[in-house]
C-alpha cells in the first residue's frame, strides 16, 4: 500500500540519481571559503553578461525587456534568459504540489529529494522552452551565419549559446547555495539591479546616443541630467515645462527627481519592514538559565513571492507576444493574433504590449506611465483615462494576491512551515517556556503565528513592489527589482553575521540546521 501512495515522480528517480549536480560539502565549510566562492560566482556572472551571443543579426528584440532588472540577465548576451528558467520551473512545481496534483510530502526526506531532483530536470526543460522561441524573429541569426551553416543550424547555434548561459546560471546558483552564502538567484538579481541604479544616478552619456546632447536629450543619469537641464534652461523654460521635466521626466529623460525620491522612500520602507518581527521566547530544556529568542519576521517568506510573480508575468508577456507576432503561432485558433490577449507594435522596436490583457498586466512604469495619461485625458494608443485607472487596480491586485499565494506555497515547499521549524527548535534542545517539550505542541504554538505572518508578509511585498512600480524607480530598475535588492542585501548581511557567529561558536550550527 505504501508503494501505491508514492508520487509518479518516483519514476524519475533513476534519472535524478544520475543527474549531474554540484556535490554537497562533506563537512563544515568555513566562512572564508564560502565568501570566496560567492565572490567568484559574482565575478563570473558579470563577465558572462558582457559575452554577446555570436551570430545574431543587428536587430534584437528583447522579449523580457520590461522585466530585465529582475531576470538577472543582459539582453543580447549569453545570459539573455537569466534566472527565468529556474524560477519558472519552481513556479510550476510549487503550483502542482500546492494544489495536490503532485502528491509529495516535503517533510519526508525522500519525497523532498524527489522534489528537488525533479526541479533540476524541469529547469533544463524550461531553458529549452524559453530559448527556442527567442530565435524566431527576436534573436534572429545574421545573414553571415545563415550563409555559413543554413538557417536550421544557425538557429541551433544561437539556442545552444542561450542554453549554455542559462545552465551556467543554474549551476552557479547551486554552487552558491551549497558552498557559498545565500542564494545565487538573489545575488544575481541584486547585482543587476544595483548596476542599473548606479548608472541611472550617475550616467553622464545622453539618453539617446544617436541624438546630440540637448535639453530634450540630456545625460541619462538623474544627477548629471538634472544639473544639465537646470543650467541650460532659461527661467521662462523652467517655469513653463522645466519643472515637469526635471521632477517627472519626459521621453528623453526618465531618471527624474520623483523616481529618485521614490527609490529612497521604498528603500527606507523595506528596511523598516524587514526589521519588523515577532520574537518567541525560548529556554534550553536541560541547561538552566540558557535562554534565547526565535524571530519570526514580518516578511516571513522573504522576497521570493515577488520573484515568482515577476517571472510569471514575464512568461505571460513572452507567450502573448509569440501568439500575436510569430508567423507560425498567430494562426492558432482562438489564441493566435488576438488583440485581447495582447497586442504589440514590434515595428517600433518594442516588445511591450500596447493593448489587451498583457497590457493590463504590464509594468506601470512610474507616474508618466499611468497618472499623467489619466490627468491629460488619455494618450495616443487608444486608451481612455478609465482604462489606465483599471490597469492600476488590476496590476496592484495581481501583484498582491499572487505574492500572498506564492508566499503560502513557498513556506510549504521549504523548511519554513510550523512543523519544520518546531523540529529545528526541538533538535537544538530549546523549548518555549510553559509548554511541554514536544514538537507537536511546539508546532501548534507556531501555527498561531507563521500562517498569519506569511499572509501579511506576502501582502506587504506585493504592495511595496506594485507601489514602487507606480511611483517609478531610478535606472528603470522596477519596483520589484528595487524591493528585491534591498531585501536581498539585508538578508545577505544577516546570513554573513550568522556564518561568522557559527564560525566562532560551533554549537550554534545545530540550531541553524547547518552540517
Amino acid at each position: 500500500m505504501a508503494e501505491e501512495k508514492k508520487s509518479r515522480l518516483y519514476a524519475l528517480k533513476p534519472l535524478i540519481e544520475r543527474w549531474p549536480a554540484v556535490s554537497k560539502p562533506e563537512g563544515h565549510v568555513n566562512f572564508r571559503t564560502k565568501i570566496s566562492w560567492t565572490i567568484l560566482c559574482l565575478v563570473i556572472y558579470f563577465i558572462l553578461t558582457n559575452v554577446l551571443i555570436w551570430g545574431v543579426s543587428g536587430t534584437v528584440l528583447d522579449m523580457f525587456a520590461g522585466f530585465r532588472a529582475i531576470m538577472a540577465g543582459a539582453s543580447g548576451s549569453i545570459m539573455h534568459l537569466g534566472i527565468g528558467p529556474i524560477v519558472t520551473a519552481s513556479i510550476i512545481l510549487q503550483l502542482f504540489v500546492g494544489a495536490k496534483i503532485i502528491k509529495l510530502d516535503l517533510t519526508k526526506k525522500e519525497d523532498k529529494a524527489i522534489y528537488q531532483g525533479t526541479q533540476k530536470v524541469l529547469v533544463i526543460v524550461m531553458i529549452l522552452v524559453e530559448a527556442i522561441p527567442q530565435v524566431y524573429g527576436y534573436l534572429s541569426p545574421s545573414d553571415g551565419l545563415i550563409g555559413m551553416t543554413g538557417l536550421g543550424w544557425a538557429n541551433a547555434i544561437i539556442i545552444s549559446q542561450l542554453f549554455i548561459g542559462a545552465l551556467l546560471v543554474f549551476l552557479m546558483d547551486e554552487l552558491i547555495s551549497k558552498w557559498g552564502i545565500g542564494s545565487g538567484i538573489s545575488l544575481f538579481i541584486a547585482a543587476g539591479v544595483s548596476q542599473a541604479i548606479f548608472t541611472g544616478l550617475f550616467n553622464w552619456l545622453p539618453g539617446q546616443s544617436s541624438v546630440p546632447l540637448s535639453v530634450f536629450n540630456p545625460p541619462a543619469g538623474a544627477i548629471p541630467g538634472t544639473y544639465y537641464m537646470t543650467s541650460q534652461m532659461s527661467l521662462g523654460e523652467i517655469v513653463d515645462h522645466g519643472f515637469q521635466w526635471i521632477f517627472i521626466g519626459h521621453q528623453g529623460f526618465q531618471n527624474a527627481i520623483v523616481p529618485v525620491l521614490g527609490t529612497i522612500f521604498i528603500f527606507l520602507i523595506v528596511v523598516y519592514t524587514e526589521s519588523s518581527r515577532i520574537e518567541l521566547p525560548l529556554a534550553h530544556g536541560r541547561v538552566r538559565g540558557a535562554r534565547g529568542r526565535y524571530p519570526i519576521r514580518l516578511i516571513y517568506a522573504s522576497n521570493i513571492p515577488v520573484i515568482l510573480m515577476a517571472a510569471l508575468l514575464a512568461n505571460i508577456n513572452m507567450f502573448a507576444l509569440l501568439f500575436y507576432t510569430h508567423p507560425g503561432m498567430k494562426n492558432i485558433p482562438f489564441l493566435g493574433g488576438q488583440w485581447w490577449i495582447g497586442a504589440y507594435d514590434t515595428a517600433a522596436g518594442s516588445t511591450a504590449p500596447v493593448a489587451g490583457g498583457a497590457w493590463y498586466l504590464s509594468n506601470l512604469n512610474g507616474i508618466n506611465g499611468w497618472l499623467m495619461p489619466i490627468l491629460s485625458g488619455g494618450v495616443p494608443g487608444g486608451h481612455a483615462p478609465w482604462q489606465y485607472a483599471l490597469k492600476v487596480i488590476i496590476y496592484l491586485s495581481v501583484m498582491i494576491f499572487g505574492s500572498i499565494l506564492f508566499a503560502k506555497f513557498w513556506i510549504e515547499t521549504t523548511d519554513m512551515g510550523a512543523k519544520s521549524v518546531a523540529k529545528q527548535i526541538q533538535s537544538s534542545g530549546m523549548q518555549i517556556p510553559g509548554f511541554r517539550r514536544d514538537p507537536r505542541v511546539l508546532g501548534r504554538v507556531l501555527e498561531r503565528y507563521i500562517p498569519v505572518v506569511t499572509v501579511i508578509g506576502g501582502f506587504a511585498v506585493g504592495a511595496l513592489a506594485g507601489f514602487a512600480d507606480a511611483i517609478g524607480t531610478v535606472g528603470n530598475a522596477s519596483g520589484t527589482g528595487l524591493l528585491l535588492t534591498v531585501g536581498i542585501m539585508i538578508n545577505l548581511y544577516e546570513q554573513i553575521a550568522k556564518e561568522q557567529a557559527m564560525e566562532m561558536h560551533p554549537v550554534l550550527r545545530g540550531f541553524f540546521g547547518a552540517e
